[in-house]
Order: structure tokens, then sequence, then C-alpha cells
């Protein structure tokens, strides 16, 4: 399959609100669902090695990926993540609701 741009989603909640919740969102280059997936949760492994080591937290990898907005203390509910294709919102092949 030809690599496309993904985007994985991968819901949150603070560990100590758990009302609290939200999204975590990745994106990348990959040739389907399941290796965005795996590689949405190799980058996040190595910013949270990274992190707890006092390190900086890696840049984008060659391949587009990278966790830049790591959030301490925050849960990833890997489990119920969900990968697609990423539609740029902007893009001129994009339907609208207005006539140009």
């Amino acid at each position: 399959m030809h690599p496309r741009i993904y985007v994985v989603d991968v819901p949150i909640h603070n560990t100590t609100d758990p009302a609290r919740r939200g999204l975590h969102v990745f994106t990348g280059v990959a040739d389907s669902p399941a290796a965005a997936l795996r590689r949405a949760h190799e980058v996040y492994e190595a910013a949270l090695a990274a992190h707890t080591a006092g390190l900086e937290i890696p840049d984008k990898q060659p391949d587009s990926w990278g966790a830049r907005g790591l959030r301490p203390g925050w849960h990833m509910d890997w489990a119920a993540a969900k990968a697609g294709l990423w539609h740029n919102p902007v893009s001129w092949t994009s339907l609208s609701d207005f006539a140009l």
C-alpha cells in the first residue's frame, strides 16, 4: 500500500481528575492504520522515556511522526485509539459550503 498521512486519535483522561478528558492527536506518514497506530505509540513511548530521564523530547522523526505535546499526569487509552487517513480541511479538493 502507498504511504499516506494518517491521524491517530488517542482518548486521554487526567489521572487525578478522571472527569477531565480529551484526545491526544498524532499525525504522520504510514502505509496502513495499523502502522500509524504503531508509530504513534512508539513516538509517544520515546517522548515519555526522554521526559522521565530529564532529557529533551525528540523532534519529529524522519518519517514525520513525533510527540511534542506530552502531558504528564494524563493517561493515554491506547486500546481505544483510532487511526484513519488525514484530510486537510483547507485543501482545494475539500468540499465547501459556499460557491466561488
